[in-house]
This record gives C-alpha cells, structure tokens and sequence, in this order.
C-alpha cells in the first residue's frame, strides 16, 4: 500500500476527529484527540507491511516521559511499569516504541484507539512518586507509600509517603501535575489535609508535615507555596 492509501483506510476506520497526514519513512501520521498530561496530543504512526498494517508511536510516549524527568534516561522501574501499562491493552513495547502488529484494515480503526489509550496509561504513570522512592531508598530514609492519617475531625486522609529517619517520622503530600486547572485544586486540598492532621499533631504529638512540589511544570505560583507553607 502506498501512504496515500494508507491515509485513504486510516479514515475510512476511524471517527473524523482524528486527522490524517503523510509523514516520512513513508508512514501516515494519526493525530489522535487523546492528551499526554501536559496536553499534547497523541500522535500515532501507520506504516505498511507484507503481513498488515504496522502501528506505533515512534518512542515519542518514552520521549516524552524522559523530558518530565530530572534524570537523562528512565530507570528500569519506569520501563517496568510502561510494560505493564501496555500488556493490559495487549501493546508491545519494543525498543522504547509503543507497537501493533499485522493490523488488517477492518480492526485499524479499534487499533489506533487502542494504542493511544496506552500512550495516555503509560504518560500517566506516577513517575514523579518512582522518583520520590528512589531517592528515598537511595539514601536508606525508611518510607511507606500511601498511608492513611486520621485527623482531629475524624476525617481519613491519604498521603503519598510516611518517612521514618533521625528518629522522628514525617508525612509527605506530593503535589504533582502539568495541569494548570488542577494545580490550585490539589494545592487547597493538601492545605485542608494539613490543617486538620496538624491540629491532630498538636494534641498528640504524631508525625510533622511536608509538602513536596514537583516543579517541572511551571504550574505553581507563590500563592499556591504560601497556603501550605504555615502548616507544613
């Protein structure tokens, strides 16, 4: 098949809100109304093979993961949880691609959606929070993940780490999006968390409080840092 007439069984498969365009290596790209969390969209690549239709990213999921990080290359953790991630939508990951295989023309359409659904599993992975662990381990600080505190109102709050070093322990609320919408929502949620579990800390003497931003997304403003900063 030519890419023009790839392009031509591209559309004929999926809904119109996905364009369709030529693109090098003689593939066809397929820009897809699915967002990476930063609100790029995902862009999927068709090209033509003896047993079908070959479907993949082109390592730009990987690619884009290893830009939010503040490591140059993922760790094998990370690449451990992409692999998960795609074998849940029956994907392959091969050699930092996202991939189909031998796709006929009629299951292109559930294909592409298939694929892009992953590239969003995959972005979406709390990579931030692996990071976090990481670094913890790496300087042997003991830690709990996702550890529920009760607090003076008799609310349960979940927070990201629970760490135990130098003989005290500490709670930590990892604020983390490349959302701009959802930054001051998350911000007046851990200020809530912090308020109630620090009026608990005062009367019986528990864990301090830590709130960790993650700024690789220039999401944050002053504002956001003075709220949690008088209770944690």
């Amino acid at each position: 098949m030519t890419a023009d007439e790839v392009c031509a069984a591209v559309r004929r498969g999926i809904p119109a809100l996905y364009e369709c365009t030529a693109a090098p290596q003689s593939a066809v790209r397929i820009r897809t109304p699915f967002m990476y969390p930063d609100g790029d969209l995902v862009d999927l690549f068709a090209l033509d093979r003896p047993d079908g239709l070959l479907l993949t990213d082109f390592g730009d999921t990987l690619g884009w993961l290893g830009m939010q990080s503040t490591t140059p290359r993922l760790g094998n953790k990370q690449h451990r949880l992409a692999a998960d991630a795609c074998r849940s939508l029956g994907v392959r990951l091969e050699a930092g691609h996202l991939v189909l295989r031998a796709i006929g023309e009629a299951d292109l359409g559930e294909a592409v959606q298939r694929l892009a659904l992953a590239a969003v599993r995959v972005s979406a992975r709390p990579r931030t929070q692996e990071e976090v662990s990481d670094w913890l381990e790496e300087r042997q600080i003991r830690f709990e993940r996702r550890v529920v505190e009760m607090g003076r109102s008799g609310r349960r709050w979940r927070v990201d780490y629970r760490t135990h070093a130098g003989g005290s322990a500490k709670l930590v609320f990892l604020l983390s999006t490349g959302a701009t919408r959802a930054a001051r929502g998350m911000v007046e949620h851990v200020l809530a968390g912090c308020v109630d579990l620090s009026l608990r800390r005062e009367h019986n003497g528990s864990a301090s409080l830590v709130s960790l931003f993650d700024d690789k997304a220039d999401v944050w403003r002053d504002e956001d840092f003075a709220l949690v900063e008088q209770n944690s």
